[in-house]
């Protein structure tokens, strides 16, 4: 299984996620880095060089790319919260850890079954079977209520979301 993991990062909750691929280094950039390719798994088409000090703007919030050291580590702010992507050899394929840094209010639970159902959809991509939203999300109670359980958070703000996205979604 690839849980996430709750952590404190620079003083500040985190998730991490890590994952071992079996894509090259390069392919795994292009999929975290490219418009296009984001546009197919992350939650927006960021719109991005990426290149240091570059504004990014999406759903009518701003940041900025913070880091760029190609093709191994991605940082930016957005909205307050930080993320990261670092990416490292490994035998034939790659290790990619992303990290999301916010503040105490966010629920963890509900934030961290995101993660994971974007983070499948990057899996999909890279199989060659990127997924629909609808397909990434049929299960995401589930994977809520596990994060719920692991990280002993309220459910509350997680369960209210499914049931606006079952709706959105027609799941």
């Amino acid at each position: 299984m690839n849980e996430g993991t709750y952590e404190t990062v620079n003083g500040r909750p985190a998730l991490r996620f890590e994952r071992r691929l079996s894509h090259s280094v390069h392919r795994v950039w292009r999929a975290v880095s490219d418009p296009a390719e984001l546009g197919q798994w992350f939650p927006a088409a960021v719109p991005w060089g990426p290149v240091v000090g570059e504004k990014i703007e999406a759903h009518g919030m701003t940041g900025e790319v913070t880091e760029v050291d190609r093709p191994h580590r991605l940082a930016w702010v957005f909205n307050g919260d930080d993320y990261s992507f670092e990416i490292y050899p490994d035998g034939d394929g790659c290790r990619l850890i992303f990290i999301h840094a916010f503040d105490a209010s966010t629920p963890v639970a509900q934030t961290a079954a995101g993660w994971e159902t974007y983070l499948m959809r990057l899996d999909a991509l890279l199989a060659g079977a990127p997924l629909s939203e609808e397909e990434a999300h049929a299960n995401w109670d589930e994977v809520h209520e596990r994060y719920v359980g692991l990280f002993d958070d309220d459910p509350t703000p997680g369960r209210a979301f499914w049931a606006r996205l079952k709706e959105q979604l027609k799941l």
